[in-house]
């Protein structure tokens, strides 16, 4: 490995996150995958599937400007405990509401939310805490680092998690989920501290609502951040619009099993692996921004192909590079974004920005999957790659994101 990926895994407390967190991404990815093939086989509607992701991201997006507050003002390690034992309790409801055939449809949506509240939360601990463990120069390599583990474990478990669910259904999937928020939990348990160096204690809704107003005003204030959050908006609709209906699309238009399933996703992953991978090793050197408007023109060309193709292994080689790029691009704006942000201020600026950022991927989604079920799963496909690429290329004609070099 290079040496600021060495120099990451040197700080024993980061291990220990990593290591946590690598194995919650096995139970996450077999959940990812269990919920949505659960819904769209007892509704067989796109729009329901749909619904999961717009409920997994919208409290996520509203409930982030609160993490934030909270990561900057409780101690973080004793926050995302909390967080990860509230995750468990849900995780094993559901799979014990499964198990008795008493999970409907709605309560599994309640289940959703609360799990995408409590993931929120945690993320702005997370968000905090990372540059706190290693400093804001190596943050990039850490954030990389995490994707690739998380991308990993998405390309070797869809096609274990696909034909799992294709022989027993989805009840392993959601106790192996559980079971990770437990083993997170002990590596947390484990470090010694997360910060901050102060913890003034549980702030009061007039200060929460001070901290949310801090972090707008420090995004707003700097021009690269304004106009990478403002075109991450529809960036995020577009994109989720295509991934709420990946599932109906793969079995609607290429007749595609379970199991399938499972195995495109997890071939797609491995771009995914490969662009967090290489966004850990770019050199400081080369300029921000020239480097994220290159990846995101490549993503979105690399897209057409997935657009028209009637041949899965076409689809799915495009998407590989599709996922390369998107995972090259957070890891580059996420670094990027702790290295520009003030330490006393990463939670609030993050939570402020991530609400801006995933807002409209509830919308995308609703849309995605309506479209889906009137018009047939390859219309929102066309519609989010056409949109796409129209953002790209607005992207590469801001001054402010183009010429970024921070």
């Amino acid at each position: 490995m290079a040496s600021p990926v060495q120099s990451v895994f040197r700080n024993r407390g980061f291990a220990l996150f990593y290591a946590g967190q690598a194995f919650g991404y096995v139970g996450d990815g077999l959940r990812l995958i269990a919920i949505p093939l659960l819904v769209f086989h007892q509704t067989g509607s796109a729009l329901s599937t749909g619904i999961t992701y717009a409920l997994e991201l919208g409290p996520f997006a509203l409930f982030g400007l609160i993490g934030g507050s909270l990561a900057d003002r409780l101690d973080r390690r004793r926050l995302m405990i909390a967080c990860d034992a509230t995750r468990f309790a849900v995780m094993v409801l559901i799979a014990i509401g499964y198990a008795r055939g008493a999970l409907s449809i709605p309560l599994l949506y309640v289940g959703i939310v609360v799990l995408s509240i409590a993931a929120a939360i945690f993320v702005g601990g997370a968000a905090s805490a990372i540059p706190y463990l290693v400093g804001k120069d190596r943050a990039t390599a850490a954030v990389a680092s995490l994707l690739t583990a998380e991308q990993i474990s998405q390309t070797v478990i869809p096609p274990i998690g696909g034909a799992l669910f294709a022989l027993v259904g989805p009840l392993p999937a959601l106790a192996i989920n559980a079971v990770t928020y437990l083993v997170s939990q002990g590596s947390l348990a484990a470090i010694e501290t997360l910060g901050p160096e102060e913890t003034p204690g549980l702030p009061s809704l007039r200060v929460i609502a001070t901290d949310i107003a801090t972090g707008f005003r420090f995004a707003w204030s700097d021009p690269a951040m304004r106009a990478l959050s403002a075109l991450a908006l529809p960036f995020n609709t577009f994109a989720i619009m295509a991934g709420a209906v990946f599932i109906p699309f793969l079995k609607r238009d290429f007749g595609a099993s379970d199991a399938v399933v499972g195995y495109a996703l997890g071939i797609a992953a491995i771009g995914a692996v490969i662009g967090s991978f290489l966004a850990g090793r770019v050199p400081r050197s080369w300029p921000f921004g020239r480097v994220l408007v290159i990846a995101y023109l490549v993503d979105a060309i690399a897209f057409l192909p997935v657009m028209f193709t009637h041949d899965l292994a076409v689809a799915i080689a495009f998407l590989t590079l599709t996922n390369a790029c998107v995972l090259f691009e957070i890891a580059q704006i996420v670094g990027w974004r702790m290295r520009v942000t003030p330490e006393a201020l990463v939670g609030r600026v993050f939570g402020a920005v991530r609400l801006v950022i995933l807002i409209g991927t509830v919308p995308g989604a609703l849309i995605g999957g309506y479209l889906a079920d009137r018009y047939g799963a390859r219309t929102p496909i066309i519609v989010a790659g056409t949109g796409y690429l129209l953002m790209a290329a607005i992207i590469a004609v801001v001054p402010a994101i183009r010429r970024e070099r921070r």
